[in-house]
């Protein structure tokens, strides 16, 4: 399948990623790879914070090299840990905010736990590209300054089949005035 993103170079593009039955699929992360030539890198920083015995944001995208903060904004100690290949890491028991952040430096999924709390869990998606977005309510998702150019578009979500491939699609970027849409069938497993 392909796409055309329209709109003037290094403008936003529209992604809307419904499921199956076409409702809106809230936190699928979106990005756009480029075809051709090197990713760009810039260095970034996120939280995920940990309040009323969850995890917030339950989804976070990244790109390679972010460091990301887990502050325990809770009334109670957790101890966030994982175990995915693309970054195992633990911050044993501890209140406030830990003493440094964890650095995302490979592409991949992770899963966030809490050894104390079983029901405590975020996902972080690491992608290679400052090209993503995660979709909102509605499904929508803005991917903002991306240049003209060829990519391939790529849609992961967390309730996914467990071992599916994440979805992709060829991706045009061109210089016309107006944005488009485009509609992802996404499949929740």
């Amino acid at each position: 399948m392909s796409a055309v993103l329209a709109g003037p170079a290094a403008a936003a593009s529209l992604i809307q990623v419904t499921d199956s039955s076409g409702q809106a699929v809230q936190d699928a992360v979106v990005y756009a790879e480029l075809t051709t030539g090197p990713q760009l890198a810039k260095s970034a920083t996120a939280e995920i914070q940990q309040k009323d015995r969850k995890f917030m944001p339950l989804v976070t995208v990244v790109q390679t090299g972010t460091s990301v903060s887990f502050p325990n904004n809770d009334t109670v100690r957790h101890h966030a840990y994982s175990f995915s290949p693309a970054k195992p890491f633990e911050l044993k028991l501890y209140s406030g905010k830990p003493a440094a952040p964890v650095v995302f430096d490979k592409a991949g999924t992770v899963v966030v736990g809490c050894n104390i709390h079983d029901q405590m869990v975020a996902y972080i998606h690491i992608v290679d590209t400052p090209y993503f977005a995660k979709t909102d309510a509605s499904g929508t998702a803005r991917l903002t300054t991306i240049p003209s150019g060829k990519y391939v578009l790529k849609v992961w979500h967390p309730k996914q089949a467990s071992g599916a491939a994440i979805q992709e699609q060829s991706l045009q970027v061109d210089g016309s005035a107006t944005p488009v849409i485009v509609k992802l069938n996404y499949k929740a497993g």
